[in-house]
């Protein structure tokens, strides 16, 4: 595994030494991809908001997106400005690619669309055409309501949400490094998840586990989970609060992600606990097949939706089209909570995008089973590849049994 703690030096424009994630020269061709699709599209800046944006960009890493929070990206190659609260400050003049970071404070009347408005002012903007991160955990709808109105009569706002996460689908080698990282951390948390499910045991303790062993080797809390399902839960799409307890006949589901400096790996497997019931065993294997079928199919060329072309069959195939979901994965990268899940895009049938060589997703097979009331999941995450898919988990695909 690669040194998670690994740093790299940089320095902005404004002169201020820092320390990065990836080699500087990497982010300015980001910069530089991003100012040059801006330019194509008649926009003069980009008001960013999504945190994985930031970080992609400039290497800013902070959860204080959760309140107003916006990069500056002009078209040309001016300075890149941050607007954020006193918290971010030091982390964003010190791990980052922000030229200047302007300070909006607190207050009963505060109203830090309006101080974005002053520093578009301030760099020529009034009359320009803007395009705007909207969709994202970023903006709230009460925040992007604030800067419609703040920016209203000011400038042309335009949803320009694709930019920057078009380009993330690609994965440069650098990143693809931490995914690999990301994918032994996610191995090491599956086996020590299944090697704590015993009768008794609660659920929790299998989160548990899974959480220090990603840590203890240098990893990173996920954006999500673990998801540990038990009994009837383990049928459950999503975590759910409280915990239960393992019974000596009974089934657990484990979803989890590797995280290696914000860059996510999720696999997914099943367990059966006390006898094996061959109806499980079955399904589990309709299961793999999907996704060995799957991972053959994913060649640079193929359209996404053709992945679930090939779930749907196999699970219908094999008499599962009640049990199975509607898509069969999404993207994956850097990400920040709430959620694991980079997407767009989704898999699901007719998604027209065409696979490109480092694109990278998480394929799970769910075969929820409400009239046996069995389980089977399964799912690993892969790199399209020029000559076949790169899988990022050793684990082998089986009904684990304890």
């Amino acid at each position: 595994m690669i040194d998670l703690a690994r740093e790299y030096p940089g320095q902005t424009l404004s002169g201020r030494t820092v320390a990065l994630r990836f080699p500087q020269a990497e982010y300015r061709a980001r910069l530089a991809r991003t100012r040059a699709v801006l330019r194509e599209r008649g926009l003069d800046a980009l008001l960013v908001f999504a945190q994985e944006s930031h970080f992609y960009l400039t290497g800013f890493d902070t959860a204080g997106y959760v309140f107003f929070q916006v990069g500056i990206v002009t078209a040309d190659d001016g300075p890149v400005t941050l607007l954020t609260r006193t918290p971010d400050k030091r982390q964003a003049e010190t791990n980052s690619l922000y030229d200047e970071v302007r300070i909006w404070l607190n207050a009963e009347d505060a109203n830090p669309a309006v101080d974005l408005r002053g520093i578009l002012a301030e760099k020529g903007l009034a009359g320009g055409k803007i395009g705007v991160e909207f969709a994202t955990y970023g903006l709230t709808a009460a925040n992007g309501r604030m800067v419609e109105a703040a920016l209203s009569g000011f400038c042309t706002l335009e949803d320009a949400s694709d930019i920057v996460r078009g380009q993330r689908l690609v994965k440069s080698p650098a990143e693809l490094e931490l995914v690999r990282a990301a994918g032994q951390l996610a191995d090491a948390a599956t086996m020590a998840a299944i090697e704590t499910a015993k009768p008794g045991v609660f659920d929790t303790a299998l989160s548990g586990a899974a959480v220090t062993a990603m840590l203890a080797a240098g990893g990173d809390l996920p954006s999500g989970g673990p998801l540990v399902n038990v009994g009837p839960r383990a049928l459950f799409g999503r975590g759910i609060g409280g915990a239960r307890r393992i019974e000596p006949q009974d089934q657990v589901l484990i979803e989890l992600a590797g995280s290696a400096c914000r860059y996510h790996v999720v696999i997914e497997h099943t367990v059966a606990v006390g006898a094996l019931d061959p109806r499980q065993d079955r399904q589990m294997q309709v299961a793999i097949e999907a996704l060995e079928r799957i991972k053959q199919a994913a060649v640079p060329g193929e359209r996404l939706g053709k992945l679930d072309d090939i779930h749907r069959a196999t699970l219908d195939g094999a008499g599962f089209a009640h049990a199975r979901y509607a898509a069969c994965g999404y993207a994956l990268g850097c990400t920040f909570k709430p959620t694991w899940m980079d997407v767009p895009p989704m898999i699901y049938t007719g998604n027209p995008l065409v696979l490109e060589p480092g694109m990278v997703f998480f394929v799970h097979i769910m075969i929820p089973d409400a009239t046996t009331g069995l389980v089977a999941g399964v799912g690993q995450t892969f790199a399209v590849g020029e000559s076949g898919v790169e899988t990022f988990s050793a684990l082998p695909l089986q009904l684990w049994k304890v």
